[in-house]
């Protein structure tokens, strides 16, 4: 009975400890802070690695969002979801023109810390880039 008494609280703390040690490798600390300065008092907060840059997803005043951070906390871009009518005018009818029978999964607002401004149309394994005016600019993998 007493080791059991001393077993379960060993068990319990190396899980939290895993766990704990499984939502860091998935940021750095220089990536948080960042993110915790440029968007305090977000929800839903949600980090994964992506190739080499560390993203979070989360939400802000009611509007879905992702960040993408470099390992040294430099944000790359933010991304804000948008319906398809805040898409700039000349994008749905090329979508359709050269998109014919594909669904549409999100669409979003791209901003560079620049302040480069484009669009994105998300389907099936890809998403498809554009402008801030509109004009196609590229297809990639998603």
């Amino acid at each position: 009975m007493i080791f059991m008494k001393k077993i379960i609280p060993f068990f319990a703390l190396l899980i939290v400890f895993n766990l704990h040690a499984q939502h860091k490798s998935k940021t750095t600390d220089a990536a948080r802070t960042a993110f915790a300065k440029d968007f305090p008092n977000v929800t839903n907060v949600k980090w994964d690695k992506e190739d080499g840059n560390y993203e979070v997803d989360f939400m802000q005043s009611g509007k879905k969002m992702s960040a993408l951070y470099d390992a040294k906390g430099i944000l790359k871009e933010t991304e804000t979801a948008v319906t398809e009518a805040e898409l700039p005018t000349a994008i749905i009818p090329y979508f359709k023109e050269h998109y014919k029978n594909v669904t549409i999964k999100e669409t979003a607002k791209i901003t560079k810390p620049s302040g480069e401004i484009n669009f994105e149309i998300g389907i099936k394994a890809k998403d498809i880039l554009f402008d801030v005016n509109g004009k196609f600019i590229k297809e990639a993998k998603d």
